[in-house]
């Protein structure tokens, strides 16, 4: 099923997403977590009676009607790997890493799936990457490639906006990554059970409508299970937790001229089964 965080007004809401309709959980079961990542942790118990709400749609909005919001207003951790499309590694004029090429991105650097990317006054170097998603569920430590399938709650569609003046200042790109608003995911999540096969999904980069980056998850050089098993040596994964899983060819800084973003453009990412995000960018206020 397809999970989304939703308002109406000011307050925010957890729905299911069913055709061009959206299921206001809370609603319809006030016993739900109030967010996103207390769903994730009360799946278990909660699943059935949330899949019986999202069947009977007993209350269901226009989806156009609503503004979805980043699935997960704060997430614990945002962890993002390099390098890790082979058509990305030889645009970048680098080798093909031996070991995975980890860097995390700022809480607050999570944004809405259809909310405006900031284009930050301190430098004029921003680019997109367009980015299947991973969500943790159960997570844990020493998760194994076997297991990892387990630990994934679902998929989502992300763009792991840069800011490439500031990445590529210092050896360590976390600052560069992490700038408010370069985080855009959503625009739901898929749970993982819709997704028999999360390397096997067409992923597409447009900017004003010229497509940028083609490609198809299987590709990636470390798949998610291997992504989750070097990961979870180091630290606990935990529900909510966003695994950005890397990027495919064709990013604004290997264009010839480069081509960065501006206010103004927009950028749509899309993955097959997972949807579509679709921000604008804007000079940070």
């Amino acid at each position: 099923m397809k999970l989304a965080t939703f308002t109406t007004d000011s307050a925010s809401e957890l729905g299911a997403v069913v055709g061009q309709k959206i299921v206001p959980l809370n609603r319809i079961l006030p016993q739900l977590p109030a967010d996103m990542i207390g769903l994730i942790q009360s799946w278990p118990a909660v699943e059935a009676a949330v899949r019986a709400a999202a069947d009977s749609a007993a209350i269901a909005l226009d989806l156009d009607q609503v503004r979805l919001l980043a699935p997960i207003r704060r997430p614990g951790k945002i962890m993002a790997i390099g390098l890790n499309y082979a058509d990305h590694i030889a645009e970048s004029g680098m080798g093909t890493p031996e070991h995975q090429v980890w860097f995390s991105k700022a809480p607050t650097s999570a944004n809405g799936p259809f909310d405006p990317i900031d284009v930050p006054r301190v430098s004029q170097a921003l680019d997109y990457e367009a980015e299947m998603v991973a969500v943790i569920g159960t997570g844990g430590r020493h998760i194994s490639s076997a297991d990892a399938p387990s630990a994934v709650f679902g998929y989502c569609v992300g763009n792991d906006a840069t800011e490439r003046a500031w990445q590529h200042r210092t050896p360590q790109w976390v600052v560069g990554k992490s700038f408010d608003t370069h985080a855009p995911f959503g625009p739901w999540i898929t749970t993982a059970d819709e997704v028999p096969d999360p390397h096997a999904l067409a992923i597409r980069c447009t900017v004003n409508g010229e497509t940028r980056q083609d490609s198809n998850t299987r590709h990636l050089v470390f798949n998610v299970w291997d992504q989750l098993e070097h990961l979870s040596q180091a630290m606990t994964l935990e529900a909510g937790d966003l695994i950005f899983t890397g990027t495919p060819g064709g990013i604004g800084a290997a264009m010839k001229p480069m081509q960065f973003l501006k206010a103004g453009d927009r950028v749509r990412i899309e993955i097959e089964t997972l949807g579509a995000i679709d921000n604008p960018c804007a000079n940070e206020a």
